[in-house]
């Protein structure tokens, strides 16, 4: 697991909440503090939805929602002239975006072995914070998958340009 902090705040929000950069990961929570306290549980209700829209949206089979499904509705919590007393976000890796990075890491786990992969933001303070973590269903001294994630969360900021430091 690493801690990254972002050097850019703003910046970053543009990119999470007006760009797409963020949709493919599926959002568990996020809870928004400004006048009131915001929480979003990301679980998807399928009974909301026929099976041709579950089909249509790309959303059979899941247990959460795209960010992208939810992306406007949190920038409406959070855009205006004042800045939220703070948010987190709970964002979590598709299975098949899962399966897919266990298969171009060559990793020796199954998709089954896992629960979860996870990347949280956290914005307290003024700073915004950015950490991963694996949720396993196996015990395993193997650290090779997370040191594999540190490494492709790095990566996928710097792709989309978003400046950080690692916090030791």
């Amino acid at each position: 697991m690493i801690a990254l902090h972002i050097l850019e705040v703003k910046e970053f929000m543009n990119k999470l909440l007006l760009e797409n950069i963020f949709d493919h990961f599926l959002l568990q929570e996020a809870t928004i503090l400004s006048d009131l306290t915001v929480t979003i549980d990301g679980t998807l209700t399928p009974d909301f939805y026929s099976s041709d829209e579950l089909e249509a949206y790309g959303l059979m089979g899941l247990s959460f929602l795209p960010f992208g499904r939810l992306r406007t509705r949190c920038f409406d919590l959070i855009k205006g002239k004042r800045t939220p007393a703070g948010f987190k976000f709970i964002f979590l890796l598709s299975p098949d975006n899962l399966a897919r990075t266990l298969t171009q890491t060559h990793s020796s786990f199954l998709p089954s072995d896992i629960t979860a992969m996870y990347l949280n933001l956290k914005f307290s303070g003024g700073e915004l914070q950015v950490t991963n973590g694996i949720s396993y269903r196996i015990f395993s001294v193997d650290k090779s998958l997370e040191q594999e994630w540190d490494s492709l969360v790095k990566r996928f900021l710097k792709k989309n340009g978003v400046a950080f430091e690692e916090k030791l």
